[in-house]
Order: C-alpha cells, then structure tokens, then sequence
C-alpha cells in the first residue's frame, strides 16, 4: 500500500506571510554586521547595497513565476526536481536546510552580544542557549501560533526601522550635536568621501551585504502553508524586495549622517552605539531591545524554515521516515528538535571562539544561500525555455536573470580576498561537493 505523504497545516495569512518573509530577512546583517560593513567600505556600503537589492528583485520575480506555475501548491523543493531533476534537487535542499541552519547560528551568536549590553560579564554562549530552547518551543506550537508571534515580532523591527529613520531625519535637518560631531549628511562624505576605503573597501563589503539578504526567498518555503497562495504571493513577491531595502538603506543613510562613519564600533550593534552617543536617556537601551527582538525574530524564523526543510527532505529518504512525523497540529516536531540541536552547535562555538563565530558562520550561509539562489535562477531559464505562457512573468527577462548569475558570480570570488570568509567558502565548497557525490552514489543504486 502506498504510503501517504503527511500534510503541513495551511495556517499562514497574507499578512503573517509578509511579516515572515520581513522578521528572516531584516535581522543581525543590518543590526550586527553593518558594524563591520561600515569600518570596511565606509558610506559607499550604501551603493553595495542598492545593487544587491536589485539583484533580489530579480530573484524573487523569477522564483514567484515558478511558484505560481503550478499554482503555488507545489514545495520548494519539489520545484527544483521538477526543473532540475533530483540529484540537483537533493544537493539544493540540502544545502538550503544549512543554509538556515547557519543563519539561526548566526543569530544565537547576536543574542549573546546583544544581552552583555546589559550584562557584561554573562557569557556569551548562555544568553543564544536558552533563547534557542524558548524559540524551540514556540516552533512546536501551531503554525497559527509561530505566525502570529513572528508577525508581531517583525512588526516591532519594521516599526522600530522606521522610527529610527523619522527621530533620524529631525535629528539631522535640526544639525543636532553628537558625540562625533554635528548631525548632517555631509557626514557620509566629509571623512574620506564616499569612497574612503577605496575599491577593495566597497568590494569587501559584500559578503555582509549579502548576507543581509538571505532569506529573502523564504515565501518559496512558506507557500506550501499558505491560504491561496495565487492571491498572496504575487502581493508579497513585488512589496519585500522594495520595502526591504528602503529599510536598509534609509537606517544606513540616517546612521552614517549622525555618526562619522570612522567612528562606528565594529563590534557591537552600531544602532545602540549611535544612540548612546545622543545622550538620550533610555535610547540606547530601547534600541538594543529592538536589536534582540529582531536576532530572536530571524532566529525563530530560521527555525520555522529548517524544520520545514527537513520534514521535506526526509519526506523523500526512506531512511529518515522517522523525521516526518507530525504532531495533533501538524507541525513537523521531530525535524524541529533535530534541526535545533544542530544549530546548538553555535552555542559551544560561542564558548571557544566568541570574537570570530560570526564570521565564520555568516560567509558560510552566505556562499551557501549563493548556490541555493543559483539553482532556482537556473531553474527559471530552463522553464522560460519550455514555457508557451507566463503567469506572474519575471520583468526583463532573460537580462534580470543574468544579472543574478553575474552578481552571485561576483561575490562568490570576493569571498576570498579575506581570509575569514575564504576559509568559510572553501569549507562550504568542500560539503557542496561531499553532497553532490552523495547524490550520484544514491542515484547509482
């Protein structure tokens, strides 16, 4: 008898779509990284993102026409066998469910940073630790539950973005006195210009810049969870990229104009530093709540996406059957517990190597999610090539396609000239490869 593939509860509205899609994307590489982004590529990191955000619209369009293809009823990952066949469908997803493994990783890290503002003697490790096992727990409650926690933790981010930029905006147009100096868009120009680090400096800035983007094609694993997915998506498809980067770029643009760009700590949260540095009472502090609720927001996302994954991909393993069972609520409980387990690795790295864990785990879900992005690109070339008519069609095409290959291309060799992300890119490399001799041994048998 045949057996029946286990069902995941469509309890995602437009809305809790929209904030889910937002609470993945906007998290530790805006708050956390831009610290490091800025010291490297000064206000010139403006324009790297700008192009990145371009690159994003383009790979949502093209991901949103293969979803609506089918009506957005068909998984992610079943999307790219359909496209690619399954032995590229098994490296993908694979890789996709690291993909968001390391970017939980990489959110536990900013946690701990973000609680020592507080405490400072607190080991960074602990803090990653129990906000992962509370996060844990809310996954393995309903879908409906996850979607409405997260809709409100990402709407506390987006509100808190946009406050920042207004109190920003006044703050500036006033010339107001700052611990660096005077408030004033001449800031973003007048240490060095706009290319104060030069070439390199700009170049260097990618890897956190793209960073900042991963998870932006979330929607893709989020739609099988859907209510009308041909309704919702399309909305939300054409608003993230755009509101997405208005956010990021706005919040960069106000923080280098209060603060000279020279002078933003690389190593905490540039937002709290700026703040601090107003002499507002409670503002530092607001703002690094507002930090830790967006680490813990991303984090819990992350967390939704790699259960998801997993229960997926053993869905299509007879060996990891085990992994598919569902609970009364139809939440994937095992895939959950075990995707979080892995992603504790982050707290012993923390306990052993808390000044670079960061790094280290970003530029390895960095060069993971380029692949991953690749695929579905990929992906949409070979169905434009078959397809007699478009729904949702991907503007410019085929020119906005290759401009994401060129732009993943791009980063891809910019992530070796450091020496951090190199190693992560070599050691992702090395398991991309260990996956695809994994894929044809079992398409051997």
């Amino acid at each position: 008898m045949r057996r029946e593939t286990p069902e995941l509860a469509r309890h995602l509205t437009s809305r809790h779509l929209q904030l889910l899609a937002i609470g993945g994307t906007i998290g530790t590489g805006l708050f956390l990284g831009a610290g490091q982004s800025i010291h490297v590529a000064g206000p010139s990191l403006i324009f790297a993102y700008l192009l990145a955000g371009l690159m994003c619209f383009f790979l949502l369009r093209a991901l949103g026409e293969l979803l609506l293809a089918d009506g957005g009823d068909r998984s992610f990952l079943d999307l790219l066998q359909h496209h690619l066949g399954p032995k590229a469908a098994f490296v993908a997803g694979w890789t996709y469910w690291f993909c968001w493994v390391a970017v939980a990783m990489a959110q536990v890290t900013a946690i701990g940073v973000y609680i020592r503002f507080w405490w400072p003697s607190l080991p960074q490790w602990l803090p990653g630790l129990v906000a992962l096992v509370v996060l844990l727990l809310v996954n393995l409650a309903s879908v409906g539950t996850f979607g409405e926690l997260e809709f409100w933790f990402a709407m506390i981010k987006v509100v808190a973005i946009v406050a920042l930029i207004g109190v920003g905006v006044v703050l500036i147009a006033g010339h107001v006195k700052t611990a660096g100096g005077t408030a004033s868009l001449t800031n973003l120009t007048a240490h060095g210009g706009f290319f104060p680090r030069g070439l390199r400096g700009f170049l260097l800035s990618f890897q956190m810049v793209t960073f900042s983007f991963t998870s932006i094609e979330q929607v893709g694993l989020t739609a099988a969870e859907t209510h009308n997915p041909r309704r919702t998506l399309p909305k939300v498809i054409n608003w993230l990229p755009i509101n997405v980067l208005t956010l990021y770029v706005g919040a960069l643009v106000v923080l280098m104009s209060l603060f000279p760009w020279s002078e933003v700590d690389q190593t905490g949260s540039p937002f709290v530093q700026v703040f601090h540095s107003l002499g507002i009472p409670g503002a530092a502090g607001l703002i690094n709540f507002v930090v830790l609720t967006a680490a813990a927001s991303a984090c819990m996302a992350c967390l939704y996406s790699a259960g998801r994954l997993l229960f997926e991909l053993s869905v299509k393993q007879p060996r990891l059957q085990a992994l598919t069972k569902l609970s009364r609520r139809q939440v994937p409980v095992r895939a959950l517990m075990v995707s979080s387990l892995v992603i504790a690795l982050a707290v012993g790295l923390n306990a052993v190597l808390p000044a670079s864990v960061f790094t280290l785990v970003s530029s390895a879900a960095t060069v993971s999610f380029l692949f991953v992005w690749l695929m579905i690109i990929i992906a949409h070339l070979r169905y434009r090539r078959h397809a007699a008519a478009q729904i949702f069609a991907a503007p410019l095409f085929p020119a906005g396609d290759w401009y994401v290959i060129g732009f993943l291309a791009f980063v891809f060799v910019l992530m070796f000239l450091n020496r951090d992300t190199a190693t992560a890119t070599l050691a992702a490399g090395v398991g991309l490869l260990a996956l695809t001799g994994l894929a044809w041994v079992q398409s051997r048998r």
